[in-house]
């Protein structure tokens, strides 16, 4: 006779999300489902709808969840280069976040967590651009564009050979003196 295993799971949400963010690091979007996600968490292949619904409900959950952790890095930030090094900080170290945030396609653009996530991100990026002249609104997609773009190329290894043995940080410092001299 077997006896069948009981589903209890301390904190599925977390264990999900958790094993999501793994897989998208490892293996992009693309290769995310809920049913393998069910399988590393040792639940019932039925179990994570219970959280997310479906695989557009995770990744609209893991954008929100970023958008919130960029909000935060972004806030200790004292002035807009400080800004945009925390930008890069939280790609490098939340590169699946990253990934996921910045395609809207594969998250529920109306979701109430997410808009509210993303308020959030926004403000604390235009706090660092009020002071940059006539045009606050114009600088700030420059700024935002310049850490985006910057941060997508390191992450995809396009800047490995052009920085050499210096940190982004220090890279980016000097791109930004560059572009918003004082």
């Amino acid at each position: 006779m077997t006896t069948r295993r009981t589903y209890h799971h301390g904190d599925l949400r977390h264990a999900v999300l958790t094993a999501a963010l793994d897989v998208i690091a490892a293996e992009g979007p693309d290769a995310l489902s809920l049913r393998d996600l069910a399988r590393r968490a040792g639940v019932s292949h039925a179990a994570p709808a219970h959280h997310f619904k479906d695989r557009t409900g995770l990744l609209t959950a893991i954008a929100a969840e970023g958008y919130g952790l960029l909000a935060d890095a972004l806030a200790d930030a004292p002035d807009l280069r400080e800004r945009g090094i925390a930008y890069i900080r939280f790609a490098i170290d939340h590169p699946a976040h990253f990934q996921i945030m910045f395609q809207p396609g594969l998250h529920r653009a109306d979701d109430p967590d997410l808009l509210a996530a993303k308020e959030r991100a926004s403000a604390e990026l235009r706090a660092g651009v009020t002071a940059l002249g006539p045009d606050p609104r114009t600088a700030g997609i420059a700024a935002w564009s310049l850490a985006h773009g910057f941060a997508t190329l390191l992450l995809t290894h396009n800047l490995d050979d052009p920085i050499g043995d210096r940190t982004p940080e220090e890279v980016f410092r000097s791109l930004t003196a560059l572009a918003f001299p004082k």
